[in-house]
């Protein structure tokens, strides 16, 4: 290592290092200032902070050289205003010890991710960053590079407000070997597709999971699935259901388009672009451009030529359905085959899956019915189809508006809705959220099959076709629990996990899988910073245990 004129330390006798700009487990980004073009650039320092990691880890710095490599290569493929651009590498030289330095443009603005410590950004500016930072994946993956990593810390913040995606150090690159070994997935955990987190790799679709969460927390000013340790927080990105926007405008519906666990019916980068643009024009940000869809026009259908993986969920639910894969996959989650095996500066994590969690086991394929079309039949009759609701009598609308449906009364009118629309109250599984309800509802007796159900302003609505029925779980009449309990397990939750002023609260039934399959009810409840968890009661409201977050 050289010094400049001016005393400071000089990489590869051209750079020379100003000052520090942050650093995390995989190096040090300096300002730096480039004395042959006179102009100043952002060094990366491919190295561990603390020598002593490389010490105990021996092959470490090895990684971590390919690591450098890899980015480098991905940038190299970009020329994109919205990717951060790279100007060289510097490796060390063959036998020494010396550590890569890549060379890359200085974006003079700050992080996302520092930005959203002052708390959530307006609607009109998470649209502005979503459409920014789907216009360079597109881009990458266009040159078929996936970032893998999408998240707040990896996007900057030009002073004009446009974003730019960096750190492509873990990137899918076409062509390329695998830069870790089989079953271990690098990423962060509170940003990882669920699809990746069970060892599913190469998909376009996981980089805007990453981006639909990372705009929700932008948006909402919390992160709906961090839980208390990494594990957890798995756990939840692969089980737990997602909480409704309550802050993202007409962002909302394009979060609930985009943050459903089946990467199959996610919109594609296209379908996501007009439905950011459609959201733009509705807050009246001006981003919307001729041929847009109108303002506040529905988010458009997703294409009935992409595939449909059998229960992989409706759009607006996030909650998987009891089946045996989905028991394959959450027993080694949550008796610890899942293992978490480093968080290195809190910006990556290594996740390693046991054989028997890495999928789904049914790889079948089953094309979508086009919107509207009744696909199956429900209750031994055909469905009726969704321009068509039924409204229950006495249950309109306003009344679920005004308090809300986590009532005894109203749930009740729910389940009437349903079973003048269905014909049974006999459900797979059914959650109620403040203001709708969404039910997993057998085709026919007998059919070993459900379809996905909403209720929402009195009105009832078949939103898809869901998947198979675990036969080793009972149905669950919904009329049989005891509703009446429901007003007192939210109080109780309420005071078991400390929340005082709850911004979400929802309830699941579902059979349990580690008590025999037995009916549950479970309270959640979380607030603004995170706090939260939730109860696991009966079906007559005696609480069994606690679970906290």
């Amino acid at each position: 290592m050289d010094t400049s004129e001016a005393g400071r330390r000089l990489v590869d006798g051209r750079f020379e290092l100003i000052a520090p700009l942050g650093a995390g487990g995989m190096g040090t980004v300096w300002r730096a200032r480039d004395i042959a073009l006179h102009r100043e650039v952002a060094l990366k320092e491919v190295r561990p902070p603390d020598p002593a990691s490389e010490a105990a880890n021996p092959g470490l710095s090895a990684q971590m050289r390919e690591r450098a490599v890899r980015e480098a290569r991905a940038l190299a493929r970009l020329a994109h205003p919205g990717v951060v651009t790279i100007h060289h590498i510097v490796e060390p030289a063959p036998g020494t010890d010396g550590h890569p330095w890549i060379v890359m443009e200085l974006v003079k603005g700050g992080s996302l991710h520092d930005r959203l410590a002052d708390g959530p950004m307006p609607v009109a500016d998470v649209l502005r960053l979503g459409l920014d930072v789907l216009s360079a994946l597109r881009a990458a993956h266009a040159e078929g590079v996936l970032h893998r990593d999408v998240k707040p810390a990896n996007v900057l913040l030009r002073p004009d407000g446009a974003a730019v995606l960096t750190d492509f150090g873990i990137a899918a690159l076409g062509g390329a070997t695998a830069l870790t070994s089989t079953g271990v997935l690098i990423g962060s955990p509170e940003y990882i597709a669920p699809e990746r987190a069970r060892g599913e790799e190469g998909l376009a679709a996981s980089d805007l999971w990453s981006l639909g969460m990372m705009l929700y927390v932008a948006a909402e000013g919390t992160h709906p699935l961090r839980r208390a340790t990494s594990l957890a927080t798995v756990v939840a990105v692969l089980d737990d259901p997602i909480p409704a926007p309550v802050r993202s405008g007409p962002l909302g519906p394009v979060l609930e388009r985009l943050l459903v666990r089946d990467p199959a019916v996610r919109p594609d980068g296209p379908a996501l672009e007009a439905l950011l643009r459609a959201a733009s024009a509705a807050a009246g940000t001006g981003t919307a451009t001729a041929g847009s869809p109108p303002a506040y026009a529905p988010p458009p259908p997703v294409s009935d030529t992409r595939p449909f993986v059998p229960g992989g969920g409706s759009l607006y639910d996030r909650t998987a359905p009891v089946t045996p894969a989905r028991a394959r996959r959450l027993r080694p989650v949550l008796i610890g085959a899942l293992l978490v095996l480093a968080l290195t500066g809190g910006a990556v994590g290594l996740v390693r899956m046991l054989p028997d969690g890495t999928s789904d086991a049914s790889g079948t394929h089953a094309k979508a019915g086009a919107a509207g079309t009744p696909t199956a039949t429900t209750a031994g009759r055909p469905a009726a189809p969704d321009a068509a609701p039924s409204t229950p009598q006495g249950g309109g609308g306003a009344t679920a508006a005004k308090g809300g449906l986590l009532t005894p009364d109203r749930v009740r009118t729910a389940l009437a809705a349903f079973k003048q629309q269905t014909g049974t109250t006999a459900f797979v599984e059914m959650t109620v959220y403040e203001g709708y309800v969404l039910a997993s509802v057998p085709t026919a007796d007998g059919a070993g099959t459900y379809d996905r159900y909403e209720y929402r302003d009195g009105r009832v609505k078949r939103d898809g076709p869901g998947g198979r029925i675990d036969g080793t779980k009972p149905l669950i009449d919904m009329s049989a629990v005891n509703w009446d309990a429901l007003p007192g397990l939210l109080d109780k939750a309420q005071q078991e996990l400390g929340v005082t002023k709850p911004t979400s609260r929802y309830v699941i039934v579902e059979p349990w899988i580690f008590d025999g399959g037995a009916t549950s009810v479970r309270p959640y409840l979380s607030d603004e910073y995170g706090r939260g968890g939730y109860l696991y009661a009966d079906a007559q409201g005696d609480v069994k245990k606690v679970y906290r977050s």
